[in-house]
């Protein structure tokens, strides 16, 4: 018998383990609201529209033009966006070209744009950074609302630009 099998063997029993490792590492957990949704398209090309419309679950909250729901992340520091990477790929901030505008409901000196760390815009209101959910399939959904990840919670705004504390059917913890 040769010295290399054994080596090979150490080698190979090594590799498992680290893949393991590797794929945990990468978030590979999933709640069922993102099980295999793509993240939406953030609206890109044209001027972002802020509404407010009813949810059955949260009251008045803010939506963008398509009705999805708009959260607010308590880890950013003012205007100042938290999430890039993959928190950006879960949680895409609300983008726009031009000056965003406002829609039913909404206040149109609540609404500006900040740089994101790529230069683009981002909409906020009220001082806060917009942001959709990928688990949010259709207008309406409020998936993300309560959810912690990525250092901090995810919350639905009201018509005001406060957070909203109570929970949807969604809401909860994440494993990102």
């Amino acid at each position: 018998m040769s010295r290399s099998k054994p080596i090979n063997v150490v080698a190979a029993a090594a590799v498992i383990p680290l893949t393991a490792l590797a794929v945990a590492g990468c978030g590979g957990g999933s709640n069922d609201a993102t099980g295999s949704t793509p993240p939406p398209k953030a609206s890109n090309g044209r001027a972002a529209t802020v509404s407010v419309a009813n949810n059955a679950g949260l009251g008045n909250i803010l939506v963008d033009s398509n009705g999805r729901t708009l959260y607010l992340f308590k880890k950013d520091s003012g205007t100042k966006s938290s999430c890039f990477g993959p928190c950006a790929k879960n949680w895409p901030p609300l983008r726009a070209t031009g000056k965003p505008t406002a829609g039913n409901g909404a206040s149109a000196s609540s609404i500006g744009t900040v740089p994101r760390s790529d230069g683009k815009p981002e909409v906020t209101y009220n001082g806060h950074p917009l942001y959709l959910f990928a688990g949010d399939s259709k207008p309406g959904d409020a998936n993300g609302q309560g959810i912690v990840a990525f250092g901090a919670s995810w919350y639905a705004l009201s018509g005001s630009g406060k957070q909203i504390s109570g929970s949807s059917a969604g809401g909860g913890t994440s494993g990102y």
